[in-house]
């Protein structure tokens, strides 16, 4: 079985972003694999172990820098990599316009694995997207999964912590989330082992993605600010419990 990784080079959550213009950010700041995607490569390292003769295939649309985010899919776990490069943004469109095409180009997959989201945009939208290009069915927030001959039985959570369980055919697309797994990090001879392995380089241009109408665009860009107002819930435990049950169902909408 081919197992495909989709991943993402994102800018590091802790680092200081500055906004250019409009809808731009200082790209010089530290960039990292995108933390969802680290639960997709763990369990598809998981599942290699499971299966022989399964190869675990990291791809990224990227610029350049992408090749170190790469480089760590590869200690993670993965076989090989594929680095689509490209000169600026796109859209999630055309993000699984791009990966479904290279995945094609490569090999047959059993398997794709995102990770449900990226931290850096959320949008939430590229499995979809690729599921719909490949007509593959698709899971998102995977918390638990298990192969079973040509299934998958998953375990998907909702908000709340309600969970759902679907049966699906394969090949199919999974988005994974946190729950699912303990990331498995590299040891130092993992990360020596990953510069040795391949990593192919195709140009975006050359994949001949046909322009469209349809597309998605940032038009601003701003810091987000919270303000934070505490308020104090007086009274005994039963009135304090009652308020805090309250809150949580009205107005956070958790429970």
């Amino acid at each position: 079985m081919q197992i495909y990784v989709c991943i993402k080079h994102v800018p590091d959550s802790a680092a200081n972003i500055s906004i250019i213009g409009k809808n731009s950010i200082d790209e010089n700041v530290n960039f990292l694999l995108n933390p969802y995607d680290e639960h997709a490569l763990t369990e598809a390292a998981r599942i290699k172990n499971n299966l022989p003769g399964t190869e675990v295939i990291a791809v990224c649309l990227g610029k350049a820098d992408a090749e170190k985010t790469l480089r760590s899919a590869l200690a993670m776990g993965a076989d090989r990599g594929i680095l689509i490069a490209k000169e600026k943004n796109y859209d999630s469109r055309v993000t699984a316009l791009a990966l479904k095409a290279a995945i094609e180009h490569d090999g047959k997959p059993g398997l794709i694995f995102t990770g449900k989201e990226s931290i850096d945009e959320g949008g939430m939208q590229t499995m979809f997207r690729i599921g719909a290009l490949f007509d593959f069915p698709v899971a998102t927030n995977v918390v638990k999964l298990d192969i079973e001959a040509d299934r998958a039985v998953v375990v998907c959570e909702l908000s709340g912590g309600i969970t759902h369980t679907y049966e699906m055919s394969l090949p199919c697309v999974m988005g994974t989330g946190r729950g699912l797994n303990t990331p498995r990090y590299p040891t130092f001879p993992d990360v020596v082992k990953s510069k040795k392995k391949p990593v192919q380089k195709i140009a975006f241009t050359d994949l001949n993605i046909k322009a469209s109408l349809a597309g998605m665009r940032v038009i601003e860009l701003k810091p987000l600010y919270q303000a934070r107002q505490p308020k104090e819930i007086k009274g005994d435990a039963t009135v304090v419990a009652k308020e805090l049950i309250r809150i949580l169902k009205q107005e956070a909408k958790v429970l």
